[in-house]
């Protein structure tokens, strides 16, 4: 006993330095980032680093709030942002509704055709949809960016699999009071899967903030860039301003961190309840 007791410790105490270990990992850059974004270029590859300057310079953050436009570019990633998100949740789950509790020829095979595509990288089918976004006349306009990010596969999946566990019966006594297949959809399945729509928001804002190859593709107006896009600004043909770059960084994780924090416990239930069906 006292041996199994032993080797109980050992595990518990390798797991629990290999979680810190790669804890450490994950925050150490973020902690260098914040440090960086109050120093000079020079101050910011000092080695070994220091992690608190001597001279705090605050003039990164106001440099890159005048100079660099960041209040058009954060109103520009806020409002892509929202309305991507709001689009990609009403036609996953619209798209997850359909290929769940309605019955129609070949559905499941459209649905592993659908979700096949999420096979296919990006840079194959850049080009094509460069091209057809050009024939419509859209290049350079939010509204492109809108159009090619309001459908995910991914988004579809991840709330079918939680309608999935949705008993049927529900659905057909719903069906049987008279309720029509959209009210269905609107007054039971939306009010029961909110920690799978809160995930794939999450998942969403995510992306689309930290999007930097499709504004890079159809933006070139200034006025029009994103964050991440507008980041690119600050490296010049012949100098890079390393400590305002750090600093537009930290100003564009903190909403991300923020979002996250507040809605942790409905992403952690979303992402076990999309993989569990009930």
């Amino acid at each position: 006993m006292k041996k199994t007791s032993g080797k109980k410790i050992i595990f518990v105490v390798i797991k629990y330095a290999v979680v810190l270990l790669i804890t450490i990992s994950m925050v150490v850059p973020f902690i260098w980032m914040l440090s960086a974004s109050f120093k000079t270029n020079l101050e910011v590859f000092e080695f070994p680093i220091r992690w608190i300057p001597e001279t705090i310079h605050f003039e990164n953050y106001t440099n890159v709030w005048d100079v660099a436009n960041y209040p058009r570019m954060f109103l520009n990633t806020v409002k892509l942002t929202v309305i991507i998100t709001v689009l990609q949740i009403l036609t996953s789950t619209l798209a997850a509704y359909a290929f769940s509790k309605i019955y129609f020829p070949e559905r499941n095979v459209l649905f592993l055709t659908y979700l096949a595509t999420l096979m296919v990288p990006y840079q194959v089918v850049m080009i094509p949809q460069f091209s057809i976004i050009r024939q419509m006349g859209l290049t350079n306009t939010h509204l492109a960016l809108i159009m090619i990010q309001a459908f995910t596969p991914m988004g579809v999946f991840l709330i079918k699999q939680f309608f999935d566990g949705i008993p049927d019966e529900l659905i057909e006594a719903a069906r049987i009071d008279g309720l029509s297949e959209f009210g269905i959809y609107s007054k039971m399945m939306l009010p029961l899967s909110k920690s799978a729509i809160v995930s794939l928001a999450i998942l969403t804002i995510t992306a689309t903030w930290n999007d930097f190859l499709a504004p890079l593709i159809y933006i070139s107006d200034k006025n029009l860039y994103t964050i991440q896009l507008g980041l690119r600004n600050l490296c010049s043909e012949y100098t890079t301003e390393y400590g305002q770059i750090m600093a537009a960084s930290v100003m564009s994780v903190i909403p991300i961190f923020i979002l996250y924090c507040f809605c942790q416990r409905f992403f952690e239930e979303g992402m076990v309840s999309g993989a569990v069906k009930g």
